[in-house]
């Protein structure tokens, strides 16, 4: 295992890589006069499962590319991690959301002058659900992450993740098939440094027009991720446990 920072770089990265590619394709169909606006939510599932397995190859060799508060509260909850280095990764993961969300600002700063809906400026930020009920947009978090840390943890059963730098491939796929299947009713955030960190930046940076931050659903994309990703781990391991013996 790589020294604490070396460990700490890589989650920085990553999730550097995974938001300033993922909400980069989502500001390019969104944002007025791109040439990939109106290109749909194909192009952005797409984008964002690319997105992660772009982070996952930037920084795996540097840490076990969590990228993801939630996945590592879950990594800690069933003893694959350790709980001492929680609270830096987090840190680590939220600094690269929040830089990543500058870089985005700055690259399309015409296009943010030509977008006159504040819902779509948010969008290039953070999630946002299609029709707002809480228990709902809760249960689509809660039961994608769960998918989500299920797969991972899935994938070590099998020899094919042994091969040199095939894993980054079958997260990005679990992504897209995560937001083709299940992604549309809130836009899967999966992850609170993904959906918090660039909401931060969005209520921070001076994007005119921009309204709201929406703070009234924020908390959903954060909590929803980390109970989701909990149960996913635990009961995936204790799946494991019992067939094991």
């Amino acid at each position: 295992m790589h020294s604490e920072t070396v460990q700490l770089l890589g989650e920085f990265l990553g999730t550097f890589v995974l938001i300033l590619l993922g909400n980069g394709v989502v500001s390019g169909v969104v944002l007025k006069k791109t040439k990939a606006t109106g290109a749909g939510w194909i192009a952005i599932t797409l984008g964002w499962g690319f997105a992660v397995m772009m982070g996952v190859y930037v920084s795996g060799f540097m840490s076990p590319a969590h990228l993801n508060p939630a996945v590592t509260i879950a990594m800690a909850l069933i003893g694959s991690f350790s709980w001492s280095l929680v609270i830096p990764y987090i840190i680590a993961q939220f600094l690269g959301a929040m830089v990543a969300s500058i870089i985005i600002y700055l690259m399309y700063l015409p296009h943010y002058a030509e977008t006159d809906e504040p819902a779509d400026i948010l969008g290039t930020f953070s999630t946002g659900p299609a029709i707002r009920h809480t228990f709902s947009n809760m249960v689509s978090e809660i039961v994608g992450t769960a998918i989500l840390v299920i797969a991972i943890l899935a994938f070590g059963q099998y020899d094919v993740t042994k091969t040199s730098g095939f894993s980054p491939l079958l997260v990005g796929a679990v992504i897209t098939a995560i937001g083709l299947s299940l992604g549309s009713t809130t836009g899967y955030a999966l992850n609170p440094a993904r959906d918090l960190g660039p909401r931060i930046m969005h209520a921070i940076l001076p994007i005119k027009g921009k309204g709201g931050s929406d703070w009234s659903y924020s908390w959903i994309p954060v909590v929803g991720p980390i109970i989701g990703a909990g149960l996913g781990a635990v009961l995936y391991h204790a799946v494991i446990t019992f067939v094991s013996k």
